[in-house]
């Protein structure tokens, strides 16, 4: 008797550690999701991602690295294929390696060609050349570095997302490259008013008018968008660390 009244009170007590646990999982996320929405109010948002994007260079860049991110055609694709034409232009006697696992790399429809397609089709000249067996940033680094011969004085510049820029240009210095910087692939405003009368489009009118007030229409969900971006890429850089790759 004495036996099965130990095993109902470990029982017992095990629910009550079970329930505590979920309790206060439940306040922790609940917390974090308030705190969350609090900040995309703020500009806070913005200057972690600005803080992440800008690792500057003052030199001539021998190769530009762009990463490929899901590929053509996806919003990081295009935007890092935009901003890699452009810098591209600048130097035009910087060769271009455009990093994306892909395994049809002799197929037209490839992403990989598709990329470099973008390239070509904004008027881009320089050599372009692949990377299509990394499927991290540091495998795609390490695959680099063997495609370069260990010429790691050659000076490098990465063009990513503008939160990704701080982790692949760190891991790119911790496997022995000398000269790197980043260009982030920023999105760019659009400067006109976006502000409208509700009265004017008509309607039921049964909602508050929210024309005049962008940040609440736009300006709040661009900034959720960039707390998870960086709630992301800081347990990438938290597990890159752990590991010694940057």
């Amino acid at each position: 008797m004495s036996n099965r009244l130990q095993v109902s009170e470990s029982i017992f007590n095990m629910k009550k550690k079970i329930l505590k646990l979920a309790k206060f999982i439940v306040f922790f996320f609940g917390v974090l999701f308030f705190a969350m929405l609090a900040i995309s109010f703020t500009s806070l948002p913005y200057w972690g991602i600005y803080r992440l994007a800008i690792v500057e260079f003052s030199f001539t860049p021998d190769l530009i690295v762009v990463m490929g991110g899901s590929g053509v055609p996806s919003q990081t694709a295009l935007m890092r294929t935009y901003h890699t034409a452009n810098l591209a232009k600048a130097f035009p006697q910087s060769s271009i390696i455009i990093a994306l696992p892909d395994e049809n790399l002799q197929d037209s429809t490839s992403h990989l060609q598709k990329m470099k397609n973008e390239l070509r089709m904004r008027l881009v000249v320089n050599p372009i050349f692949f990377e299509p067996n990394g499927t991290n940033t540091r495998a795609q680094a390490l695959e680099i570095k063997k495609q370069m011969k260990n010429q790691l004085n050659k000076k490098v510049v990465i063009v990513s997302s503008p939160e990704h820029i701080y982790r692949a240009t760190q891991t790119f210095k911790k496997i022995g490259f000398t000269n790197v910087g980043g260009y982030p692939a920023f999105e760019e405003d659009l400067n006109l008013s976006l502000d409208f009368d509700a009265d004017e489009l008509g309607g039921i009118q049964f909602v508050p008018d929210v024309g005049k007030h962008t940040q609440l229409r736009y300006q709040f969900w661009n900034h959720l968008i960039y707390e998870i971006k960086l709630l992301r890429e800081y347990v990438a850089i938290v597990y890159y660390k752990l590991e010694g790759w940057m």
